[in-house]
């Protein structure tokens, strides 16, 4: 209680004078011991007598001893004491701590990347010399020490130290870059023909691609074009597959082929892609295949494009059927190529074709019919070919007699491939051969009473003027579907087209007399047209057919 009333503030009345927080931090920085945002300022101590100055030095000399003393593989406390000696101009102290902190660890780049630039930044250049004469023999695969080195001796215009540092380097078979470091130093100095042995030696020593590019470039560079073709030739021939990478192949073939594009020597441009796109497929290196199109289209002629445009097409086509063999519509589009290929040909290749066609009509697909309407279409286009384009009728009938072979005729049939074969056969004036395919027809389809069939036949045999065989035609179809509506009707059609209007009508008594028939209603309704037509035209009825027979 008493200590409380010690302390206490006894006048709480206004001091007569009045200091304000702007005045206290004016009188704090004016009197040096702060700044107005606070921070405190180190006094610094003005050195006048060079005993006081070797006291400060003893003094640094004992903390930086001292830290080393505790913590002795902390690199860091030996930079930094390098670098104060080295500030206080006691180089040979500076070298003491150097050695001692490589005594520790002479692995560490840093520290020997600090002692090299201590002794050039300083003109030491025979110290400097010395620790990267260590530094590479400690660590020769650390290139930093051999770029900064090398860059050393050059910039002292110590050329020939320099190239023998090189040399040493180059005996290590570093990786490009120091290789590439070593041309442009001799290219530098003017020595093209030295650069040029640097870049012999780095292409044995590393068998690559890349080497093989960088040295044609420069090769390039230095308007050499036989030097450089010859360069891209004997990487074509030296470099073996198994030195070569994925995709590196294609690369190759497209430098050389662009550097004879550059060089204006079109024709040898060509013959690379042409050779590399029939070495190299498609559907593995597309880029080089696209390049050859658009140097066609750049610098070849028309036909060449043309050319390049349907190989193309023609690879993605054939990948389409590979990996999809019941995508008929990419076989219609590679038969029509080859098909296109062929006719615009001097020579044309017939082969090609017919080997399209061969192997897009093996896909034969499952056994129903849905899956069979677009398959038809190939052996008819197939058929088409041989008859329009090769003028071989003899193919044509093999082809339609091999679709025939192939379709299930038990479970359904093609009537489109029947009637095409027989209008084949008329075509080739071999009427009988038209009349026994025909027949074949309905015998081996009788069960199914395919009305395209039996319209088909009938109309060629109308076609012939043998009407009778047209009766027998429709006779077989009612007898094979009496139930048919569209049979009876056609049959009576006939008779009245023919004039036979009792034939017709007795056709048409015979129909509605059935027991039983899918659409009645279609064979009364032509019944009473009929009727109705002969009712109005009665010239009409009883006519004895003559006029169409004639």
């Amino acid at each position: 209680m008493a200590s409380r009333d010690k302390f206490a503030v006894k006048n709480r009345a206004p001091a007569a004078i009045q200091i304000t927080a702007e005045q206290l931090l004016r009188e704090a920085h004016d009197r040096g011991g702060g700044s107005a945002s606070g921070h405190a300022r180190k006094q610094r101590s003005q050195i006048t007598d060079p005993d006081e100055l070797r006291e400060y030095r003893m003094t640094q000399r004992k903390g930086f001893e001292d830290a080393i003393r505790m913590n002795r593989v902390h690199l860091g406390n030996y930079v930094k004491y390098a670098k104060w000696e080295e500030a206080q101009e006691e180089f040979e102290r500076a070298r003491s701590v150097f050695e001692r902190a490589l005594d520790v660890d002479h692995r560490s780049q840093s520290l020997w990347l600090k002692y090299a630039e201590m002794e050039m930044r300083n003109k030491f250049l025979n110290h400097a010399r010395n620790v990267w004469d260590r530094a590479v023999a400690i660590l020769p695969r650390v290139d930093q020490f051999w770029y900064k080195y090398t860059y050393m001796e050059e910039m002292v215009e110590n050329f020939a130290v320099c190239r023998a540092v090189f040399e040493r380097w180059m005996a290590w078979e570093p990786d490009d870059k120091a290789w590439y470091a070593y041309a442009a130093f001799e290219e530098r100095r003017g020595d093209a023909r030295r650069a040029r042995s640097v870049l012999e030696r780095f292409v044995q020593c590393h068998p690559r691609l890349p080497s093989y590019l960088k040295y044609a470039r420069w090769e390039e560079k230095q308007l050499q074009v036989p030097l450089a073709r010859d360069v891209y030739e004997r990487a074509l021939g030296e470099l073996s597959a198994w030195e070569l990478e994925d995709g590196e192949e294609a690369k190759l073939y497209l430098a050389f082929a662009r550097f004879e594009e550059k060089q204006r020597e079109h024709a040898r441009a060509r013959g690379v892609y042409a050779h590399a796109c029939a070495k190299l497929d498609r559907a593995d290196h597309p880029e080089l295949h696209d390049a050859f199109l658009r140097f066609e289209k750049k610098h070849g002629a028309v036909d060449a494009v043309e050319r390049e445009v349907a190989a193309a097409r023609r690879a993605e086509y054939e990948d389409k059927v590979k990996a999809r063999p019941g995508d008929y519509d990419a076989w219609f589009d590679l038969c029509r190529l080859e098909e296109a290929a062929a006719r615009d040909a001097v020579a044309p290749d017939r082969a090609r074709v017919r080997d399209a066609y061969e192997r897009a009509v093996a896909n034969v697909p499952p056994p129903d019919k849905k899956y069979w309407r677009r398959y038809a279409y190939l052996w008819l286009n197939y058929a088409c070919y041989e008859e329009l384009e090769a003028r071989d009728l003899d193919r044509a009938r093999a082809v339609y007699r091999a679709a025939l072979d192939v379709v299930p005729h038990s479970a359904f049939t093609l009537a489109k491939l029947w009637l095409a074969a027989a209008d084949l056969e008329i075509r080739r004036r071999d009427v009988g051969a038209a009349r026994k395919l025909l027949g074949e027809a309905l015998g081996r389809c009788r069960k199914l009473s395919k009305a395209k069939l039996y319209r088909g036949y009938a109309r060629l045999e109308r076609q012939l003027g043998e009407v009778e065989r047209c009766r027998q035609i429709y006779g077989k179809w009612v007898e094979a579907a009496p139930a048919a509506a569209a049979a009876w009707r056609a049959f009576a059609e006939l008779e009245r087209a023919v004039g036979e209007t009792t034939r017709a009508r007795a056709v048409f008594e015979l129909a509605v007399a059935q027991p039983e028939l899918d659409h009645p209603e279609q064979v009364w309704k032509a019944f009473v047209d009929l009727e109705i037509h002969l009712e109005r035209h009665p010239d009409d009825e009883d006519g004895d057919g003559d006029g169409e027979d004639a």
